[in-house]
């Protein structure tokens, strides 16, 4: 008689917890959206009267609300601003990034290793022990109170783009620049027109990573592009909140409109976002 094997189940219990704090982290992070959402379709009188932050509102077609704050809080503006930003610093990163991959991982330098390490201790200083010195340097260049300011800062890659971009161009064979180097081929033609090609997944990742990062970011924008008219979405939120201080309602329409361009970018590509760093990660 063959023995019949049976494949061990998970234990109730530790499936039980495992469902449970999936909950539990669920519920923190979609109670203050809904909240947020909840609050953005109620009336003045409705939030005043303090009926709880989960009440329901009286319509739910209410959209005076986003109304009020996509023409006070002058978002049409901070999103044209945003996207400029948004187009020259992802193409800045993907460039840089993938040039700078590129080169550490196909080329033999004196100081290799070194450089790799500094772009990690680059990663462990705090962003805000340098921004005196940074904000002289950009103040130099003549670009406070541009987009450019921002763009510049942002175009420097992180450690994390080029860590993305050379675990995939690891994966594609050097057989390939060696063919193409018998064809008479030089480096920036393999890069151009073989390593870059083969690195879409990769760029999709950078791009979808970078471009939430810079579309949320609120300090570098504050700082240097302190000008009303060259705010971006979470500047012009923030300045919105001003004169709305104490119209919560208004507030969180504005809200929910800096929210829903990222939401929605999130949730379309979202798998292209897991699939790059699985890929990565595996090569």
């Amino acid at each position: 008689m063959s023995a019949v094997t049976h494949r061990p189940r998970r234990p109730f219990v530790a499936r039980t917890l495992v469902y449970v704090s999936l909950v539990i982290a669920s519920l923190v992070v979609l109670t203050p959206l809904a909240v947020v959402f909840l609050t953005s379709l109620k009336t003045s009188r409705e939030v005043a009267d303090g009926g709880g932050a989960l009440s329901l509102p009286g319509d739910w077609l209410n959209l005076h609300n986003y109304a009020t704050a996509f023409a006070d809080g002058h978002l049409l503006t901070a999103f044209g601003n945003t996207a400029f930003i948004l187009a020259f610093s992802i193409t800045g990163t993907v460039l840089i990034g993938s040039m700078t991959a590129y080169a550490v991982d196909r080329f033999d330098f004196r100081g290799k290793k070194p450089v790799m390490g500094l772009f990690l201790v680059a990663t462990l200083v705090p962003g805000v022990t340098t921004q005196v010195a940074t904000f002289q340097v950009v103040n130099s260049f003549g670009l406070f109170d541009t987009r450019w300011a921002p763009i510049l800062l942002y175009m420097g890659t992180d450690i994390l783009s080029i860590y993305i971009f050379l675990q995939f161009i690891r994966g594609i064979p050097r057989s390939l620049d060696e063919a193409a180097r018998m064809d008479g081929a030089n480096a920036l033609t393999i890069y151009w027109k073989i390593i870059f090609p083969l690195l879409k997944p990769a760029v999709a990742t950078v791009v979808i990573v970078k471009g939430i990062t810079v579309y949320n970011d609120f300090y570098i924008p504050f700082l240097y592009m302190p000008s009303e008219e060259l705010g971006t979405m979470s500047t012009a939120l923030f300045r919105f909140k001003g004169p709305f201080g104490a119209h919560w309602e208004n507030i969180s329409a504005g809200t929910v409109l800096v929210i829903l361009p990222t939401l929605a970018v999130f949730l379309f590509l979202q798998r292209y976002i897991y699939n790059g760093f699985a890929r990565g990660a595996t090569k």
